[in-house]
């Protein structure tokens, strides 16, 4: 994997990101938020009722490292942990507090260490999963299993002053609000129906809550695969 195609969906043309410009408190902290999928990028790009712009680019991952949180040594309390340390949740209870104290205990990854980070967008549908989780209202594996359904879409996100070297601009697209609004509603309609389906499964003797995890369940533990 030596290039990488990528979009970033905007209200504006961005030919040149810039490091330690934007957001601090998105999904994964500072950094230029991409996807491989052109039409994700457009119907991230757009609001109800302005069009945006799918910004291409090439990323040359040679010499970058990449931490992706699909890869089997990791789990979704590795991305929860990772929305903790930079999203703004509302914590109920006590439980959640010292759930998000063992998490960030046990779970925490290095990511200063890594260039890129691949992983899941925590979009309204996929935040409120993980707070269900956090309040201690759906499982591990019902908040795993809505994950997986969603098809909200995975990004690419850039987080080194070397990633950003590395990135070349390709052009744009115009993304349409009359087509590409109703399909990101519509993606994230699908998402809420999956999870509340989700939710209405009987649990099982191996579903993990977060009260159950505060007990002492490590990464290792066959139930978080």
């Amino acid at each position: 994997m030596s290039n990488l195609i990528i979009y970033h969906g905007s209200n504006s043309i961005i030919e040149r990101p810039i490091y330690g410009k934007g957001k601090p408190y998105n999904d994964y902290g500072l950094g230029f938020y991409c996807t491989e999928a052109l039409d994700l990028a457009k119907e991230w790009a757009v609001t109800e009722n302005c069009n945006g712009y799918a910004n291409k680019y090439s990323l040359d991952m040679s010499d970058l490292k990449l931490l992706d949180l699909s890869q089997k040594n990791y789990n979704v309390l590795h991305w929860i942990t990772l929305l903790l340390q930079n999203r703004v949740f509302t914590l109920k209870s006590d439980i959640a507090k010292m759930g998000k104290e063992y998490l960030t205990s046990h779970f925490a990854l290095p990511i200063k260490n890594y260039d890129i980070i691949k992983g899941y967008r925590a979009d309204d549908s996929y935040f409120a999963y993980a707070e269900s989780f956090l309040n201690n209202t759906i499982s591990i594996q019902k908040l795993s299993e809505a994950l997986r359904l969603g098809d909200l879409g995975e990004q690419i996100v850039l987080v080194s002053q070397k990633a950003f070297s590395h990135i070349r601009f390709l052009g744009y697209e115009v993304a349409d609000s009359a087509i590409y609004y109703p399909l990101r509603k519509e993606r994230n309609d699908k998402a809420r129906l999956e999870f509340f389906s989700s939710r209405r499964g009987k649990p099982t003797i191996d579903d993990l809550y977060l009260n159950d995890l505060i007990k002492g369940v490590k990464a290792d533990d066959p139930r978080l695969q």
